[in-house]
């Protein structure tokens, strides 16, 4: 488990720096929701459920400010899927395998 994530307010966005790669989740806010809009962890970082820690920090944080958890991203969608405690939901603009980006 990762114990370094930061969340950067100002950006939306919650990231961790591992081996001088940062690995990122970009949100939105909108109408009581906080939207999972892009992930990204870096190639040499990939395969050690860094995306899925980063995702899950970003919902518990939508969770304790009493928002919803809505996904535009690809990634984001089958987290909520396979966590469906979470009650969260694909966003209007989710699109199958693309990204809002």
């Amino acid at each position: 488990m990762l114990t370094d994530i930061r969340h950067d307010t100002g950006r939306r966005r919650f990231y961790v720096t591992l081996e001088g790669e940062t690995a990122l989740v970009d949100y939105n806010l909108t109408d009581g929701a906080l939207d999972v809009r892009h992930t990204y962890v870096p190639p040499s970082l990939e395969g050690r459920g860094i995306a899925s820690e980063l995702v899950r920090a970003a919902y518990d944080y939508a969770r304790s400010a009493g928002l919803r958890p809505l996904a535009t991203c690809s990634y984001a969608v089958r987290w909520l899927q396979r966590h469906p405690g979470y009650g969260g939901c694909a966003s209007a603009d989710y699109c199958e395998g693309s990204c809002p980006l």
